[in-house]
């Protein structure tokens, strides 16, 4: 049983490691606290399994998950127990990135700087939809909203995105 369960994680690792990390690199800019924080992450959803309800979605309890101890490692950061998504997107106006994201692509990082300046719920929204194919649904169970909710953040998002990359030329 114990085998099977072990295995199981292991499944479950090489399906969500990668989308995982980069949700909370997102969130966290830094390489290293994102490794930290998806092992975290990882930890948890190992101890709390058994708290998993089914008549959710299981991508979107794993990425609330994430997104809670990415909140949790800023918030320490600052010397808060918990930052809310309000209070990252402030901090990360001013975040130069790190190695591991090609600042020679200047697309890829003038989207990021458009998305770092969007209020944190279509900062979200936007994420867990574009990068993360998360469907509405899921996205509110994440943000602790309602799809319809979700979907306008996604939608204003996506058009203050696509002003912020035509103005920033």
């Amino acid at each position: 049983m114990r085998q099977d369960a072990e295995e199981g994680f292991r499944l479950l690792m090489a399906s969500y490691k990668e989308p995982v990390y980069w949700h909370i690199r997102r969130l966290v800019v830094s390489h290293a606290d994102a490794q930290d924080v998806a092992q975290e992450t990882f930890v948890r959803i190992f101890r709390n399994f058994q708290q998993y309800n089914e008549a959710n979605s299981f991508k979107a309890w794993i990425f609330r998950i994430a997104t809670n101890e990415a909140l949790r490692l800023l918030g320490r950061q600052k010397g808060d127990m918990m930052l809310s998504l309000d209070e990252v997107t402030a901090d990360m106006l001013g975040t130069k990135t790190d190695a591991h994201f090609d600042s020679s692509d200047v697309i890829t990082m003038k989207l990021q700087q458009a998305i770092l300046h969007l209020p944190a719920k279509q900062q979200l929204a936007f994420n867990l939809r574009y990068y993360d194919e998360l469907s509405y649904e899921e996205i509110a169970e994440v943000a602790g909203s309602t799809a319809a909710s979700m979907k306008v953040s996604y939608n204003i998002a996506k058009e203050k995105i696509i002003a912020y990359m035509n103005n920033n030329d």
